[in-house]
């Protein structure tokens, strides 16, 4: 009896230190030995981490999963919280178009098969998405500006074409559509229960995957829309500067920016030694991988959880994949740092804020007309922006990244109006150079609108240097 109960004792035993060994593994505490795979091995599947809590270190594993923003837990934001004699009086959206698929293919590697059909019952899950694919189909023949009305209203392709939107770039923005649905109607009731084309003003760049992000949020948003209410303009320019496009000083800016870009890359040894292993396996020379972007292409095998492609000559793994990501993220460190970038983003993000405070001052003056406005956009829409308004901790816009301004109304002193900025649900106004002294100077709860007016009309300029007073001369001026 006493051997037995010792051998249950030490088989239990057994058993406790296997499965403590194989929770350390899952969760990456202790290293797992993982031989390369040649051209026939098996996929090396691999299970994807949860950025839980914020690493004490940079971790270019835990930027590239806040960049995939793969749906999963409900939200949390801070839209529309305001002290309680506020008003709400317009909104305006700025979003990054969701997940895609690569618009760079390595060369001699196999495309990611990604199946971009909608299917209702596949991951990532909306309840909103069978009805969405309904509502799509019935949409056909929409009439928006030309030539988005030439575009598919949402994706649909056995494999992915490239750049197309894929099904968890839908769902990304049915749940933003949504969140702002449970905010701004059924919270503030920003529009109507008769809202008309009038009330909303909505913009997308030529390219699908913008368009069916707009739509997808604007479906969460306002469900079962009246085809007939819904008009999107479209936008040639990914700065959404309209007429005001032809900016000299600001391509200048941009020159000296990707010069900069050049230089980093020439000193990092460990970059062009990665870059070197990696043509190796794919049997081309380095240059021609270096163009052909790779870290597009590895990041949509990252975010959908896909193995890194592998030739005859080995596979592109982890390792691969971590120096590439890490030197995008120091140089977006050196970007702030030098302030070369911060001389484009003003002149670039210039016509699209000065559009949008014209917006904001009409609907302070009592005016019902495009007090919803939506740009759908993209990374290097969102980018300008968020560097123009001094926001240098912001990362870098991630798959259906949302920039939000909101305009509200002082009940008890109605000539005035505040504003508040939100970054993926975050607020920021006070982190913006046209409001971070505000707490230290005035007693007020909310930045002043004014505040945001006075530096799209003036401190921008004078953020450039010179004496420029408007935006044509500072796009103009000699000896930048």
């Amino acid at each position: 009896m006493l051997f037995r109960n010792r051998f249950l004792l030490l088989l239990a035993l057994a058993a406790l230190l296997a499965f403590v060994s194989l929770s350390l593994q899952f969760f990456h505490l202790i290293p797992v030995s993982a031989a390369k795979n040649g051209a026939g091995g098996k996929s090396r599947k691999r299970v994807m981490p949860n950025p839980v809590t914020e690493p004490p270190v940079m971790d270019p594993i835990y930027e590239a999963l806040l960049y995939c923003n793969i749906p999963s837990v409900a939200e949390r934001s801070m839209e529309g919280h305001a002290p309680h004699h506020f008003k709400l009086v317009s909104v305006h959206v700025f979003i990054r178009h969701g997940d895609r698929y690569p618009l760079y293919a390595i060369p001699k590697t196999k495309r990611p098969g990604i199946d971009c059909t909608l299917v209702a019952n596949r991951k990532p899950y909306h309840p909103k998405l069978e009805g969405f694919v309904s509502h799509m189909s019935e949409g056909s023949g929409t009439s928006f500006e030309s030539p988005l009305y030439s575009l598919p209203l949402y994706p649909n392709h056995p494999l992915c074409e490239m750049g197309e939107l894929t099904q968890t770039g839908v769902v990304q923005h049915l749940r933003n559509g949504q969140l702002l649905r449970d905010i701004y109607l059924k919270k503030h009731e920003l529009l109507p229960s008769n809202w008309s084309t009038d009330h909303l003003y909505l913009e997308t760049t030529g390219k699908s995957r913008t368009l069916q992000s707009g739509l997808a949020l604007l479906y969460g948003f306002l469900p079962d829309f009246d085809w007939k209410k819904i008009y999107f303009r479209h936008q040639p320019s990914a700065l959404f500067c309209s007429g005001n496009c032809y900016c000299p000083v600001r391509n200048q800016y941009l020159e000296k920016e990707q010069r900069r870009q050049y230089l980093l890359r020439l000193k990092n040894s460990e970059l062009e030694r990665t870059y070197g292993e990696m043509a190796k396996i794919v049997n081309i020379p380095t240059k021609q991988l270096r163009a052909a972007n790779p870290i597009d292409s590895l990041l949509c095998h990252f975010c959908h959880n896909i193995s890194f492609p592998c030739t005859r000559n080995g596979c592109i793994d982890m390792e691969h994949f971590k120096v590439i990501k890490t030197h995008q993220i120091e140089d977006e460190k050196e970007r702030r740092e030098k302030k070369l970038y911060l001389g484009y983003a003003l002149l670039g993000a210039h016509p699209i804020l000065n559009q949008t405070i014209s917006r904001m001052q009409r609907a302070a003056e009592g005016r019902k007309e495009e007090i919803f406005t939506l740009y759908s956009a993209h990374d290097v829409t969102l980018s300008p922006v968020l560097s123009a308004l001094g926001l240098t901790e912001a990362r870098f816009p991630r798959f259906a990244a949302r920039l939000i301004f909101e305009l509200w109304q002082n009940r008890e002193k109605p000539s005035e109006h505040s504003i508040r900025i939100l970054y993926n649900g975050v607020e920021v106004t006070f982190h913006t150079t046209f409001c971070q002294d505000h707490r230290k100077l005035s007693h007020k709860p909310m930045c002043p609108f004014e505040n945001l007016v006075h530096f799209v009309q003036r401190d921008m300029f004078a953020a450039l240097g010179g004496s420029s007073t408007s935006y044509y001369d500072a796009c103009h001026r000699e000896g930048v």
